[in-house]
C-alpha cells in the first residue's frame, strides 16, 4: 500500500520523522502538497514556526486557551468548535432517573428513534455509545484490518484510534485515490463527510460506488458523518451495506456536546458485535432522555438547520469583507486559510475570541458560529481592526 499513488504513511502518534506529516491531535493530519490538491493554498498546509503557545488537543477549551491572553477582551466566547449554538430544548430527567440504572427498553428506544431519525430501516443496525468519539475508539475491537487508509487532512482521532492498536495507516489527499485502495482486502477506508477541518464534501453517489469497491474486494468503508446532520449528504440509508460503516454524533447538531451521545450504523451482525464489546448501559440516563427527544423532533431539526445556514451565511460574508478567503460547505464551522492566521488567531484571542488553529498547519483557521448578538458583534468588530490592521 505505501506504493499507492499520492499515498502517505503516517507516523505513530508523537513520532517525529524526517520528511513526514506532523498531526494535530484534534484538528488535521497533513501531508506535503495535499492542501493544493484539495483546492487549498500550498501555505495551508505547510508547517511553519510561529511561536504559537502550549495550546489544548481539542477545541473548546476556553480557559486553557485564554490563560495566555490576561488582557484580552471578556467574556470570552468560543468558536473553537463545530458544535452548534442553537441549543435543542432538553427537558432534563428527574432526580429518580439517577437513582436507578438504565432499563433495556430505555435503550432500545434511543435506537429506534435514531434509526428513524438516520434513514436506517431497523434498529438492529444503530449502536449508542457516549459520543461518537468513543465509537472511533471502538473501530480497532470490531473491524477486521491489516491498514487503514484515510481521506485527508482530517480529524486524527481516527488515526490515533487506530494506531493506538498496532494498525499502520496510510493517508491520501484526493477521493479517487481511495479506489485503489478498496481493492487491496483487509484495508478499512476512512473518510469524514463533511471533513473536518476544511468542510470538503463528498457526493454520497461517491461514497457508495466506493462501498461497493470495497464490498467486491474484502475491504470496508467508514464514513464518519459527523457533521452531516444538517447537509443533504448521507449513506446511511445504503445500509445493510455489507462493506459500510456510518458513524454519527448527536451533540454538535443538537447544541449538546456535554450529554456524549453518538451512534455507530452497521449491517446488524457487526452492529451486534460492536454492542456486545461495549457491554451494558454504554449510555446514561442524560442521552438516554436527551436523544429520545429530540432525535424525534423533527420541527426542530428543519428550523435549526435555516438557523445554521443563515448564521454561516453571516459568517462568510464578515469573513470575506475582511479581505479573507473561506472554504468549505459544512454549515457549522468554516476554514480561513491566510499565511497571517497564527497571527489573526493572536488578534481574536486578543478580542476574546477563540478560535481554532492547527500548529501542523497554521495557515489554516477553523471559525464556528456566534451564538449570540453580543458574539456577532464582537467578531465584526475584531475583524474589522484586522482589515484595518492589513491596509
Amino acid at each position: 500500500m505505501s506504493g499507492m499513488v499520492g499515498a502517505t504513511v503516517l507516523p505513530q502518534a508523537g513520532a517525529k520523522g524526517d520528511g513526514m506529516p506532523q498531526t494535530d491531535p484534534e484538528g488535521a493530519v497533513s501531508s506535503t502538497g495535499s492542501a493544493a490538491r484539495d483546492g487549498l493554498p500550498d501555505y495551508a498546509a505547510a508547517p511553519q514556526s510561529d511561536g504559537l503557545p502550549d495550546i489544548p488537543a481539542h477545541g473548546g477549551q476556553v480557559r486553557a486557551v485564554m490563560q495566555h491572553f490576561p488582557t484580552a477582551a471578556r467574556p470570552f466566547f468560543d468558536l473553537s468548535t463545530g458544535i452548534s449554538p442553537f441549543a435543542y430544548p432538553l427537558a432534563v430527567p428527574e432526580a429518580a432517573a439517577f437513582t436507578r440504572l438504565p432499563e433495556e427498553d430505555e435503550e432500545a428506544d434511543l435506537r429506534a428513534a435514531a434509526a428513524q431519525a438516520y434513514g436506517v430501516a431497523d434498529a438492529a443496525m444503530v449502536v449508542s455509545g457516549a459520543g461518537s468519539q468513543s465509537l472511533i475508539a471502538l473501530l480497532p475491537f470490531v473491524l477486521p484490518a491489516q491498514r487503514v487508509c484515510l481521506l485527508g487532512p482530517t480529524y486524527s482521532g481516527h488515526r490515533l484510534a487506530w494506531q493506538g492498536q498496532g494498525i499502520a495507516v496510510m493517508q491520501v489527499d484526493a477521493p479517487e485515490h481511495l479506489h485503489e485502495a478498496a481493492i487491496q482486502p483487509g484495508t478499512v477506508c476512512v473518510v469524514c463527510n463533511p471533513n473536518n477541518p476544511d468542510g470538503r464534501e463528498i457526493p454520497a453517489a461517491q461514497l457508495r460506488l466506493l462501498a461497493d469497491q470495497c464490498a467486491q474486494h474484502g475491504s470496508l468503508l467508514v464514513v464518519d458523518e459527523a457533521f452531516a446532520d444538517l447537509g443533504t449528504q448521507t449513506v446511511a440509508p445504503l445500509l445493510p451495506h455489507p462493506a459500510l460503516v456510518v458513524l454519527r454524533s448527536f451533540g454538535k447538531t443538537y447544541g449538546l456536546p456535554g450529554v456524549r451521545l453518538g451512534f455507530l450504523l452497521a449491517e446488524p451482525v457487526l452492529a451486534a458485535q460492536a454492542r456486545a464489546v461495549l457491554g451494558s448501559w454504554p449510555v446514561g440516563c442524560v442521552g438516554l432522555a436527551a436523544g429520545r427527544q429530540a432525535l424525534r423532533d423533527t420541527a426542530w431539526l428543519n428550523h435549526a438547520r435555516q438557523q445554521a445556514e443563515r448564521a454561516h451565511a453571516r459568517l462568510t460574508t464578515l469573513l470575506r469583507q475582511a479581505g479573507l478567503a473561506c472554504f468549505g460547505q459544512a454549515s457549522l464551522f468554516t476554514l480561513v486559510t491566510l499565511p497571517q492566521a497564527p497571527a489573526l488567531w493572536r488578534h481574536l484571542c486578543q478580542h476574546g475570541i477563540v478560535t481554532r488553529i492547527f500548529p501542523d498547519q497554521p495557515g489554516r483557521l477553523r471559525i464556528g458560529l456566534p451564538g449570540t448578538d453580543d458574539a456577532w458583534h464582537r467578531l465584526e468588530n475584531a475583524l474589522r481592526a484586522w482589515r484595518d490592521q492589513q491596509k
